[in-house]
């Protein structure tokens, strides 16, 4: 006997609960197409329905904040007339089906996310994350996933400064595909995802909508992966979900639309993402208090016998919505031809509908034809903002406190501390040979730095001498052992990244990838890691103004570590010269600037430490958030390197922040940047060459009286190590290691790991 077909709803995603919440707001049975328009608006992607409740306890204002949470990105008052926007997503699922579409068309929707708040892109970043590369599907979709970052990047003309790489077993059959994208504009160009004035026009903008990424990350990010080795996610049935990208006709609608803006002659604008045409016209229309009248018969399409649900939810690929008012049209269909743009009026804004308590509301309706058959009628903002919002059960692990007791701190270390710092060296710089960083030739410091720095100068900005920092950061390893302290953490190390080129952090961006929301440890970890970003940018003094939140990112029952990746802007006031990097020089002196040990009661913890994973430990205690000895640390760092890029003569001749792999790792980067040695005193064995937390810089100088009178006055501890000079990386008695073997490991550790044949 045959099953009984599964109901349409349930095909779609929604639950039974949330089919009676629907009829209550229709006060009807929906029909198919409506039951589609609420699968994907109502999805976790595009709803945030289990997330919601809890993103709420960021703080997210600041006076220099002009746009936070909710818009397409966030945007800042970066001084001298200009502004900075700046979001971060995620492309997980796709680039799991399909590593380059996937990859590719990631980067093309976080761009039109920042042009479309009138901001020209400046600057993308790639926060990758793979299973070990021993494995040979691993070393495809890294390949995969560099090539449409950089296929897609750099044929649009937008340079690619920096992003994370990073592998660890557990992102085996899950990997992670998130993008950074900033960009700036002059501050009275700001423009918003709004529709208003009843009888403007709603106009699609760019490619024709086709079958590509019908559901796509809508869909496949609410679903995760159900085969236990991620074979699964190779099923041809899925490579549909996956849209298809075309940088050429993104470089054409950036352009298009900036001159739109330019021009004035847009009330209103949004891309096309998530949910394609359905979320935009929702989404404006909501945000406007207003309705729309969708014609599904004006809509270009690239092949024939599309459905209204196909044409309603595609996410095919650099599409836009414009509002405009109708004497505006004939001027809009000129100018978009001239970029070869293609132009449709599929839309008008209308009257909203009073409901029975006489507030006003505006309705969605899909039309044949402006005058024709209604096809589907729902209130706008019961898809753009009404979703259900879950207060999903939250667990702490159970076998937590046993992974806490398993820490590798006090472990008496096996083998030489020469091959253990060889085994943590990796330069990515075969990834970033990939990019072009240099577009706009406005990028100061590029890739493989403590962080990006960029003129912040471009076409129709105002003359300025400031510049912009990004970072990207994440670790998972503290987080898997402490999801609070490990975000506060991260928060902090990303903060202190940018201080190394000289710039004041103004605002965060997160994108919050974890694994199934069903799972009541996924939902505390969620928890547990927004109330650490919250603690840590409340410590700090900053804003969060946007995010993304990525969920089931599991495949047989088995959850990723939480990974939450912070994403900071700052603002270099004056940026003239370039900041010293790591280029120190023979016979400077080497100092650590910050607090030697960690906060806390154990002074070099190893628990969440790369040295620790890498040994298969993975127990252990992160050590506490610390703002009152971050805050001083980060600040006297700033001021110094600030100081240098706008044109100081200072004794300050390298910095770098002491990040993943600890203390000996930071000091064998810079002697392998140079090509010059140091000689450090005696080190208090593996804890203090290994441990990691945020707050330390190794810094050089060539006069280290001056610069330790000013750390003291400044009350930020700071100890001379020792020496720079020679041919060899040497600390104390453990590490003696050639600066050439240092540079050979770190050259070529991952472009062997990636032409492997084993």
């Amino acid at each position: 006997m045959s099953s009984a077909p599964e109901p349409l709803h349930r095909a779609l995603g929604l639950t039974d609960s949330e089919l009676d919440e629907i009829r209550s707001v229709l006060r009807r049975d929906p029909n198919p197409l409506e039951l589609a328009l609420y699968g994907v608006m109502w999805s976790e992607h595009c709803s945030y329905k289990s997330s919601r409740i809890h993103l709420k306890r960021l703080p997210t204002e600041a006076p220099h904040v002009l746009v936070g949470p909710g818009e397409n990105a966030g945007v800042i008052d970066a001084g001298d007339g200009i502004a900075v926007a700046i979001r971060i997503e995620s492309h997980n699922h796709p680039s799991a089906i399909e590593p380059y579409q996937g990859a590719a068309t990631g980067v093309g929707g976080i761009l039109r996310d920042v042009f479309t708040m009138g901001a020209r892109p400046l600057a993308l970043m790639d926060p990758l994350f793979f299973g070990e590369l021993t494995d040979a599907r691993q070393r495809w979709l890294v390949e995969g996933v560099v090539s449409g970052i950089s296929g897609y990047g750099n044929s649009v003309g937008v340079p690619t400064i920096g992003g994370e790489l990073t592998f660890d077993e557990c992102y085996s059959s899950n990997p992670l595909v998130n993008v950074l994208c900033a960009g700036a504009l002059p501050t009275d160009r700001l423009v918003l995802g709004i529709a208003s004035g009843v009888g403007n026009l709603a106009v699609l903008l760019g490619s024709s909508t086709g079958r590509d990424g019908i559901g796509g990350v809508s869909v496949l990010a609410s679903a995760g992966f159900s085969g236990e080795d991620g074979a699964e996610s190779l099923d041809d049935a899925k490579r549909p979900s996956v849209q298809v990208g075309d940088p050429y006709e993104e470089k054409r609608l950036i352009e298009a639309c900036l001159e739109l803006l330019d021009r004035g002659l847009v009330v209103g604008i949004q891309d096309l993402g998530g949910a394609g045409l359905v979320c935009a016209t929702s989404e404006t229309a909501a945000r406007g208090g207003v309705g729309m009248d969708v014609d599904i018969t004006a809509v270009p399409l690239r092949e024939e016998g599309m459905q209204p649900f196909e044409i309603m939810t595609s996410e095919s690929q650099e599409r836009m919505l414009a509002i405009i008012t109708p004497e505006h049209w004939p001027t809009v269909a000129q100018l978009c031809a001239k970029w070869e743009v293609r132009a449709s009026v599929v839309g008008h804004v209308v009257e909203p509908s009073v409901d029975a308590e006489g507030e006003p509301f505006g309705m969605l309706r899909i039309r044949r034809g402006f005058d024709g058959e209604i096809l589907a009628e729902v209130p706008a903002s019961s898809l753009a903002d009404e979703a259900p919002l879950y207060d999903r059960p939250r667990r702490r692990p159970e076998s937590l406190d046993a992974v806490h007791a398993d820490d590798p701190t006090n472990d008496e270390p096996e083998g030489s501390p020469n091959e253990d710092l060889l085994d943590l060296l990796i330069d990515p710089a075969w990834v970033y040979r990939q990019y072009d960083s240099q577009l706009f030739l406005n990028t100061v410091v590029g890739p493989g730095r403590d962080a990006a720095l960029l003129r912040l100068a471009g076409p129709g900005l105002p003359i300025s001498e400031r510049g912009i920092a990004l970072s990207t950061d994440s670790n998972p390893r503290w987080c898997a052992l402490d999801p609070r302290v490990g975000t506060a953490l991260t928060v902090a190390e990303s903060v202190a990244n940018l201080a190394c080129v000289g710039a004041t952090a103004k605002a965060v961006v997160n994108c919050l990838n974890f694994g199934n929301p069903e799972h009541p440890e996924v939902m505390w970890q969620l928890s547990e890691s927004i109330d650490g970003m919250t603690e840590a940018c409340n410590g700090l003094g900053l804003p969060v103004i946007g995010g993304n939140v990525s969920l089931y990112n599991e495949s047989g029952g088995n959850d990723i570590d939480p990974t939450p990746v912070v994403g900071l802007l700052g603002v270099v006031d004056s940026l003239i010269a370039p900041p010293p990097g790591w280029a120190w020089n023979e016979g400077d002196s080497l100092v650590l600037v910050g607090t030697r040990t960690a906060a806390g009661e154990v002074p070099f913890p190893l628990g969440g430490s790369r040295w620790a994973t890498r040994r298969g430990r993975r127990g252990g205690n992160v050590p506490p958030f610390d703002a009152t000895t971050l805050v001083p640390t980060i600040a006297f760092v700033t001021k110094e390197i600030a100081a240098i890029c706008a044109g100081s003569r200072s004794d300050v001749t390298a910095v770098h922040d002491v990040g993943a792999g600890g203390l000996a790792t930071a000091l064998a980067e810079m002697a392998a940047s140079t090509g010059i040695g140091v000689e450090v005193a005696q080190l208090t064995g593996h804890g203090e060459l290994f441990a990691e937390f945020p707050g330390r810089f190794a810094m050089a100088t060539s006069n280290v009286d001056a610069f330790i009178a000013r750390a003291v006055v400044a009350g930020v501890p700071v100890v001379a190590l020792g020496t720079v000079g020679g041919s060899s990386l040497k600390i104390g008695t453990a590490i003696d290691l050639k600066v050439g073997d240092i540079e050979n490991r770190r050259r070529h550790a991952l472009e062997d790991a990636l032409t492997s044949t084993d």
